[in-house]
C-alpha cells in the first residue's frame, strides 16, 4: 500500500512543482527587471514569487527525503527530466507540446521557461538520486515491545498497624514450680583416718586399717 500512495504522490507533485517553479521564476525575473528599469526597488514585490518557490521546495523536500517508498521520487523525477531529454531528439516538437499561453490568477504561466533553462532537468535528477537510497526500499522496522515496568500496576494500600497485629504475650510462669536440677546418687563416704605429723601422704596405711572388726592379725 505504501508503494501505491508514493506513486500517486509522485504523479501529483511533478505537475504542481512545474507550475510553482514557473510562477516563482517568472515573477522573480519580472520583478528584478522592473527594479533595474526604474533604478529603485521595493522588496515586498518579491514576496509572492518567493512563496511559490518555497512551496515547491517543501514539496520536493518531502518527496525526496522522507523514508517512504521510492516510487514517488522515481515517477516525479522521470516526469520532470524526460521533457528536457526530449530536446536532444526533437526540440521543436517537445516545445510545441508544452502550452505557453496559459494564465493563473491573472498572472501569465510560461511553462516553457523552466524547460528551456534546464530547471526541470535539475529537479528531476535530484529526485532520481533519492531513489538510490537503500533505506527507502526497506520495510519500516517494527518497534520493539516496551519493557515491562518494574512498578506494580496497582498502588499498594499502606497498612497501618493496629493492636491486633502485635504478637500475643506469653503466659506467665508458675512461681511455685521448682526449677529442674540434675541429681546424682549419694555415695556413702567413710572418714579417712587421721595422720600424724610424721606421716606423709605417701606412707603406708596403719595396720588394721580397712579390716573388719573382730579380725586380728596373726
Amino acid at each position: 500500500m505504501r508503494h501505491l500512495w508514493s506513486f500517486l504522490a509522485g504523479l501529483a507533485v511533478a505537475p504542481v512543482t512545474w507550475v510553482l517553479v514557473t510562477l516563482g521564476q517568472d515573477g522573480s525575473e519580472r520583478t528584478v527587471d522592473r527594479w533595474v528599469e526604474i533604478g529603485t526597488y521595493s522588496t515586498p514585490n518579491l514576496i509572492e514569487p518567493a512563496v511559490y518557490l518555497g512551496v515547491a521546495g517543501i514539496l520536493l523536500g518531502l518527496l525526496g527525503t522522507l523514508r517512504f517508498s521510492p516510487f514517488g521520487p522515481l515517477v516525479a523525477g522521470l516526469l520532470l527530466a524526460v521533457p528536457y531529454l526530449g530536446l536532444f531528439v526533437a526540440p521543436f516538437s517537445v516545445r510545441d507540446r508544452v502550452p505557453d499561453d496559459l494564465k493563473l490568477l491573472g498572472d501569465p504561466l510560461p511553462l516553457r521557461d523552466p524547460l528551456d533553462n534546464g530547471t526541470l532537468f535539475l529537479i528531476g535528477v535530484l529526485l532520481l538520486m533519492a531513489v538510490f537510497s537503500t533505506s527507502r526500499w526497506r520495510r519500516p522496522a517494527t518497534p520493539p515491545p516496551a519493557e515491562a515496568e518494574l512498578t506494580p500496576a496497582v498502588t499498594p494500600v499502606e497498612h497501618k498497624p493496629t493492636l491486633t497485629d502485635w504478637p500475643p504475650t506469653p503466659a506467665a510462669k508458675d512461681p511455685d514450680t521448682p526449677p529442674l536440677t540434675l541429681a546424682y546418687p549419694e555415695t556413702p563416704t567413710e572418714p579417712l583416718p587421721r595422720r600424724t605429723g610424721s606421716e606423709s601422704p605417701w606412707s603406708a596405711p596403719p595396720r588394721g586399717a580397712g579390716r573388719p572388726e573382730g579380725t586380728e592379725s596373726r
